[in-house]
């Protein structure tokens, strides 16, 4: 049996700190220090903590080669060359790890990209429950704990210095700008036409043409941009609340401007379901739809392979998914919002999609807004909440 390290590792140095009280009562300061490893290997579901000698281990065996097991027990020892293979830290050729590792690799991630996007998943926060103890933590001291916010703008020269720039004449375009305000008061109760549903969805998401770029290489025109035309941000939706269309959950497919029915939910299931992707923010739980954008990593590094600013492009169709999204709607005259504090892990599994292949980056949703505001909404401009 031959064995290798896991394609992608970062081992960070951590410290303990714990109380001694031998140390303190014989004159010291009763504070002793521990050096602990953390990994991350993103083809398991989180971080793990190993030993010194376990990380020493990890950085003196190969990614790429295989080395007979034997020999790696006889150089490391067997505890240690079971404890990471218990890890699947080291994986053994064929195992249910090795797999794993495989689908990894053959997805094209760049490594610190892969390390970051696995390490900051989530699974069954409750935002609402932190957002608490943050408050009851700085028992409204906000500034004193935090110290100063810096400036709204960095300004690098005196007023007198800048150049002054005409502002345009008001269009359509800024009316539509100004009235963009992100929604924490939903019409839960109400029906979202389904007309009005499906026009927010093509805008933002619908494909206007698919393009033979290259023999077996096709690429989509939509509303937004992408990095080499090839769109690998699809929507994954969370019905609520859409006349003609049952609760559940769905893909949607941008070429055919189609739902594709995943599962049906009951109202009160879908409910539910919509507080847990969106880490308990109850005001959004009354969006009529949620629209997930999830990305294909594959789709993207298929080109961009190991690169370093694949990821990044990726978070961008995210930025241009999302505004486009606010803008159809406020032009239908509903309302949107985008969250990035979002139960990653909840929606992979409500969805069935594995994260070395696919995963959401944030939740969008969209809907009626309420006609009274017992939600706090930014709205400076009273664009919508003329009562300010």
């Amino acid at each position: 049996m031959r064995v290798r390290r896991c394609g992608v590792l970062m081992l960070e140095p951590g410290e303990r700190i714990e109380f001694d009280l031998l140390d303190f009562t014989t004159g010291g300061s009763g504070l002793r220090s521990t050096t602990e490893w953390i990994a991350f290997a993103p083809h398991l579901a989180g971080a793990i903590a190993v030993s010194a000698a376990e990380a020493a281990a990890l950085g003196a065996l190969s990614a790429t080669v295989w080395t007979d097991d034997s020999t790696f027990v006889k150089t490391h020892g067997e505890d240690v060359a079971a404890g990471l293979l218990d890890k699947s830290l080291v994986v053994k050729e064929g195992s249910a790890a090795d797999a794993r590792d495989r689908k990894l690799r053959d997805t094209d991630w760049r490594a610190a990209a892969a390390v970051m996007h696995f390490a900051s998943r989530w699974r069954g926060v409750d935002t609402e429950a932190i957002q608490q103890r943050f408050v009851e933590e700085l028992e409204g001291d906000l500034l004193d704990r935090l110290g100063p916010a810096p400036p709204p703008v960095r300004e690098r020269v005196p007023a007198n210095a800048r150049v002054p720039l005409a502002k345009p004449a008001s269009s359509p375009l800024d009316r539509l700008l100004d009235g963009r305000v992100t929604c924490r008061n939903f019409a839960a109760e109400r029906a979202l036409p389904e007309a009005e549903f499906a026009a927010v969805l093509y805008r933002a998401y619908g494909a206007r043409i698919v393009d033979d770029y290259a023999p077996g290489v096709q690429i989509l025109k939509k509303g937004v941009p992408s990095a080499g035309g090839l769109h690998p941000t699809e929507a994954y939706l969370l019905v609520r609340h859409v006349e003609g269309i049952a609760p559940g959950l769905y893909h949607y497919h941008p070429v055919d401007h189609a739902l594709e029915p995943i599962r049906t939910l009951a109202p009160d299931e879908a409910s539910a379901l919509a507080r847990r992707f969106v880490g308990a923010q109850a005001y959004l739980v009354g969006a009529h739809a949620f629209v997930i954008p999830v990305s294909r990593f594959r789709r993207n590094f298929w080109k961009y392979r190991n690169h370093a600013k694949a990821y990044r492009a990726l978070i961008l169709d995210i930025g241009h998914l999302s505004q486009t999204m606010y803008l159809a709607a406020t032009e239908l005259g509903l309302a949107a919002f985008i969250t990035a504090a979002v139960n990653e892990v909840d929606i992979e599994e409500a969805f069935g999609l594995d994260p070395l292949e696919e995963g959401p980056l944030a939740v969008t949703g969209f809907g009626i807004r309420a006609a009274e505001r017992s939600e706090v909404e930014f709205d400076p401009l009273h664009a919508v909440w003329k009562d300010g």
